[in-house]
């Protein structure tokens, strides 16, 4: 083998873990899902907290049943 592909031999590794990961962070830009919740995300997490916290409190007031 020739002398001067060794170098070549040596740099492919990081040569290739470079362009997969740039690859990777060009590819993760055009996600389907916003990194922030929308107003209408909140909105109803918010609702579905308040349901929750209405549910707990009414099974915090019943008494127990043996």
């Amino acid at each position: 083998m020739p002398q001067s592909l060794y170098p070549l031999l040596l740099l492919a590794c990081p040569i290739g873990m470079g362009l997969m990961m740039w690859a990777m962070l060009r590819g993760g830009s055009h996600s389907s899902r916003p990194a922030d919740p929308t107003r209408n995300e909140l909105a109803e997490l918010r609702q579905e907290l308040a349901e929750l916290r209405t549910t707990a409190q009414k099974d915090i007031r019943q008494p127990l049943r043996n």
